[in-house]
C-alpha cells in the first residue's frame, strides 16, 4: 500500500511538472500584441529574470538590506508559473487598453497555483506566495528584475527590428510609439535606486536604438 501511494503521489508530481512545463510555448501577451516576430516564451522570461537576479543583485543591497539571492532565485524561478493554466495577461500603460481585473488575475492565479503546486514540495508554493505579497526583499528584488528584464527585451527586439505593428493588434499601442510602452509601463513602478539606475541605462541604449 505504502509502495502504492508513492507512486501516485510521484505521478501527481510529474503531471504537475508538465503542467507547468506549457509556460515554454506560452507567448508572453504584449510582444504578441506589438507584433514581435517569434516573441519569448513565459518560461524564456522567468529565466531572464532569475539571471539578473543573479547578475544584478548586488547592486540591490543597499536599498534591500539583508536580500537572500539564493531565496529570490527561488522566487524568481516559480514567480510565473501559474500562467502555464491562466495565461499571460499583460500589464498596459496605454489608456486605451482594456484593463485587467486584478483581483480576478490573483484569484485565478491562486487556484491554478493550487492545482501546480499541490503536488510538490511546499517550497514551490511558498515561493510563489511569498512574490505575491511582495513584503520581502527578496520579493522586491524579483518584481524589479521583473520590469527590467522586459526593457531588457524591448532593447533586443529593437535592436533586431524584429516587430511590425501590422503583425499586431490593430488597435493596440496607441498612444505610443516602436516599444516604447514597455518602458513606460515598468518607470513608475520600479521601487529601488538600484533598478531606476539600470532602468536608466537600459532605456538609453534602446532609446539610441530606435532612433539611430
Amino acid at each position: 500500500m505504502a509502495d502504492e501511494r508513492r507512486d501516485a503521489d510521484g505521478d501527481a508530481a510529474l503531471d504537475a511538472v508538465l503542467a507547468a512545463y506549457d509556460l515554454k510555448d506560452e507567448r508572453r501577451t504584449g510582444w504578441q500584441l506589438r507584433g514581435v516576430d517569434a516573441p519569448e516564451s513565459v518560461a524564456a522570461h522567468s529565466w531572464g529574470v532569475a539571471y539578473l537576479v543573479l547578475a544584478f543583485g548586488d547592486r540591490f543591497r543597499a536599498d534591500l538590506p539583508g536580500v537572500d539571492l539564493d531565496r529570490a532565485l527561488r522566487l524568481a524561478v516559480v514567480h510565473d508559473v501559474a500562467e502555464a493554466e491562466t495565461g499571460d495577461m499583460a500589464t498596459r500603460a496605454d489608456s486605451t487598453a482594456a484593463t485587467v481585473d486584478r483581483e480576478a488575475k490573483a484569484a485565478a492565479e491562486r487556484e491554478a497555483m493550487t492545482d501546480l503546486a499541490g503536488p510538490l514540495p511546499e517550497r514551490v508554493g511558498d515561493a510563489w506566495e511569498a512574490y505575491e505579497a511582495r513584503d520581502s526583499p527578496e520579493a522586491v528584488l524579483v518584481k524589479e528584475c521583473d520590469l527590467l528584464d522586459a526593457c531588457l527585451q524591448a532593447l533586443l527586439y529593437e535592436r533586431g527590428d524584429r516587430y511590425a505593428p501590422e503583425r499586431g493588434e490593430p488597435d493596440a499601442f496607441r498612444e505610443y510609439d516602436d516599444l516604447d510602452e514597455f518602458f513606460a509601463t515598468a518607470e513608475p513602478r520600479l521601487r529601488t535606486d538600484a533598478g531606476r539606475a539600470l532602468f536608466d541605462a537600459v532605456r538609453e541604449r534602446y532609446r539610441a536604438a530606435r532612433d539611430g
